[in-house]
């Protein structure tokens, strides 16, 4: 019995001691719901493979659908999104549950038969993500392998000919010379069949994706050109990898860990395929694993930290007649986002509402925002929720039973600014007429607002004789950069005790977003960003927060927060401690890339492009030069140099592009991550797609050298 029949009969017996599992795989009836008025019944399925699953409806025939529960992000139970949320006086939340799709893909609501039906799904689904989750390299090498074999074999028969076998090179981005691909092709035949089986074509893929970049590092290190011996393998780490401490039990530890053969391990040693499995696992990545723990000081002043920070959280659309809905507040959350925006208004019949007032954005209950918060909002800040906004008196009134008789005030941050701010001044009508509108605030809602009571900045001066520790200001993009420019070393000494919130500019109708590494540079802990739009800025957001355990929450750089020192963005090198560093990266190759282009035919020239995201000094972008027809394994060994004058706020990102001469470059993929958090050496760097997800088994190989300018 071959590997793969073994592992398929591993799975299949999983299956058979698991009852959700069987139950799925049997099948059942359920309503897919879009909203009060469209509830119809599907058939669903759970595929043989359980990696699929099917779904049709009983009329359409043979047309069905299927989705793969690897792009399944998580499941909800009950009435957890806004569609199920509109029916819940029809189904019980028993009954009801939404598959919720990575990336910006639709969620998928359905309402079981029975308790019984919705638990067996939701339970086997659960189950399915976790086994995906928890899957070594191999298995998740085979499973793509598995996928791309059921993708090409048309006919369903269980393997492919050579015709199959062109196209499916089409498929995974490989432009090969016909004559190379039937050699291939033939070597792999052992059956001598004319056609590739399951095993046979695993041979095929193992040819055609050789790393001739690893073995050539494999071999300079090895003794015998075989393997590793443990000396060999501590002299790889403590040259290469860099990696001191401890260096004989770590070595002992990777054997044990990555090392396929039993023989090897036996000898202390390391085939080429545990080092190639070492170096594409998280430990060969190039995110260091120790900073992706929780593991920063978390009991300093919340000034002391940036925030994950969302603007019109509410919205998935524009800023004028955009949708509204409590899932821009699920997703930011499961972000990781930690400052959310509830624009709150009187509703009809005294029900409160949400939604961008002054605009023909569509308006969801408030009471549904705060369920969706109480259900996914901060699980850490020591389980407290603080709320930002206008307060009618101060804080000492409210603690010695002062009642300011007036309860009026302006209505949001964007109304303040809006008389002072160019930016807003020329979309003011938009949102109202006239000047400065005053409305009665809630004092119930005012009294809740105790650490972060929005205030109007008037001056650096100003705030450092009278503003109080509890006081937040707001400043619309320009405002923030006009400060900036005009008192940058202020700035940044203000936040160091006070707390700054930024958001986008009024003009930006379209949800798009500003680069928020200006306002980190100046010590802004509150940069609030549009979510649901991807770019270039929210990659930066996800870099900088994918440290420290996810939290949503990173400790500043010890020169931002002392209120005895003045860190000046534009002249960093008068700081104490001024250490700049020289970036070196050799990018090495590329591996399985995804295509972007659907037309048939159509293969990427990728060229990588290493971009430096930090103080003005520090701003820079080199490319490697692009590769012709080749999205599969392109190499390139182009040599990148950088110099980081503060990489303590620097950001680095690697993207990835298809060259087009005669128009723009698209977008193959991306990984930022903080400089703090590089690990140097050979790294695998595993990229994302433009919505920040995981895109397996696309990665690029790296070496990547850090040292001080002397």
């Amino acid at each position: 019995m071959t590997e793969r029949q073994m592992a398929s009969t591993e799975r299949s017996l999983r299956i058979q001691a698991d009852d959700n599992l069987k139950s799925m795989i049997v099948g059942t009836v359920m309503r897919k719901i879009k909203s009060r008025t469209w509830k119809k019944q599907r058939y669903f399925r759970l595929q043989e493979d359980c990696m699929t699953i099917w779904y049709k409806s009983k009329k359409a025939g043979n047309a069905h659908s299927t989705f793969s529960v690897g792009d399944v992000e998580a499941v909800r139970e009950g009435h957890q999104s806004e569609v199920l949320l509109s029916i819940a006086d029809e189904f019980p939340p028993d009954r009801c549950f939404t598959l919720v799709f990575r990336g910006r893909r639709g969620n998928l609501d359905l309402v079981a038969e029975s308790t019984e039906e919705a638990r067996s799904w939701i339970n086997g689904i659960r189950k399915l993500i976790d086994n995906l989750e928890n899957m070594g390299q191999r298995e998740k090498l085979d499973q793509w392998i598995c996928d791309w074999f059921k993708k090409a074999d048309k006919n369903r028969d269980g393997q492919m000919n050579f015709k199959e076998i062109r196209d499916l090179l089409k498929m995974m981005n490989v432009d090969m010379n016909e004559h190379h691909a039937l050699r291939l092709f033939t070597m792999a035949d052992k059956s001598q069949s004319g056609t590739l089986q399951d095993d046979e074509f695993v041979l095929f893929y193992k040819m055609l994706t050789q790393r001739e970049d690893v073995l050539r590092v494999f071999q300079e290190y090895s003794s015998d050109g075989q393997k590793l011996t443990l000396q060999d393998l501590k002299d790889f780490l403590l040259e290469e990898q860099l990696h001191e401490d401890g260096v004989q039990q770590y070595a002992l530890n990777l054997i044990e860990f990555y090392e396929p053969s039993d023989t090897a391990k036996m000898l202390q040693a390391m085939t080429f395929d545990g080092f190639l499995m070492y170096l594409s696992s998280s430990e060969g990545s190039i995110f260091n694993p120790t900073k992706v723990e929780l593991s920063q000081d978390m009991t300093q002043p919340l000034s002391h930290y940036f925030i994950s920070s969302s603007h019109n959280t509410y919205l998935l659309e524009d800023q004028i007649r955009g949708h509204s809905s409590v899932e821009g507040y699920i997703r930011a959350l499961k972000r990781g986002c930690r400052c959310v925006e509830v624009d709150c208004w009187d509703g009809p019949n005294g029900e409160p509402i949400v939604y961008h007032g002054h605009t023909l954005t569509s308006k969801i209950f408030f009471k549904d925002v705060v369920t969706v918060l109480s259900n996914y909002a901060f699980k850490d800040l020591k389980g407290k929720i603080l709320l930002k906004g206008k307060k009618i008196g101060g804080l000492e009134d409210s603690m010695n039973g002062v009642v300011d008789d007036s309860l009026t005030g302006e209505v949001s941050d964007e109304e303040e600014t809006a008389e002072i701010d160019d930016d807003h001044h020329r979309t003011d009508s938009i949102r109202h007429r006239g000047k400065k509108s005053k409305q009665r605030l809630s004092k119930e809602l005012s009294d809740c607002v105790v650490y972060c009571k929005s205030v109007h900045f008037s001056s650096f001066k100003h705030s450092r004789i009278h503003s109080k520790f509890y006081e937040i200001s707001s400043f619309t993009e320009s405002k923030a950069r006009k400060q900036i420019r005009e008192a940058g070393a202020e700035f940044v000494h203000h936040n160091a005790h006070q707390l700054s919130r930024v958001y986008p500019s009024g003009l930006r109708t379209d949800s798009s977003n500003f680069n928020p590494q200006d306002m980190w540079n100046a010590g802004c802990q509150i940069v609030a960003l549009n979510f649901q739009t991807a770019g270039v800025e929210m990659d930066l957001n996800d870099g900088l927060f994918s440290q420290n355990g996810h939290c949503g929450y990173i400790l500043k750089p010890a020169f931002m927060r002392n209120i005895d020192e003045r860190f000046d963005p534009e002249n960093p090198q008068n700081r104490d401690g001024y250490n700049p560093l020289s970036l070196s990266i050799q990018v090495i190759s590329g591996q399985q890339l995804p295509k972007v282009n659907i037309k048939e035919g159509s293969i990427v020239d990728p060229l990588v492009r290493v971009e430096i995201h930090g103080i003005q000094l520090d701003q820079a972008k080199q490319e490697t030069r692009y590769i012709d027809n080749n999205g599969f394994n392109p190499v390139w060994y182009d040599m990148l140099q950088f110099t980081v004058h503060a990489p303590e706020l620097a950001l680095v990102r690697f993207v990835v592009e298809d060259y087009d001469k005669t128009s723009k470059n698209d977008f193959v993929g991306q990984f930022t991550l903080p400089f703090t958090c590089i690990q140097p050496g050979y790294r695998h760097i595993h990229l994302l797609s433009k919505d920040g997800t995981s895109i397996p088994p696309s990665s690029l190989f790296v070496h990547i050298r850090i040292t001080k300018l002397t």
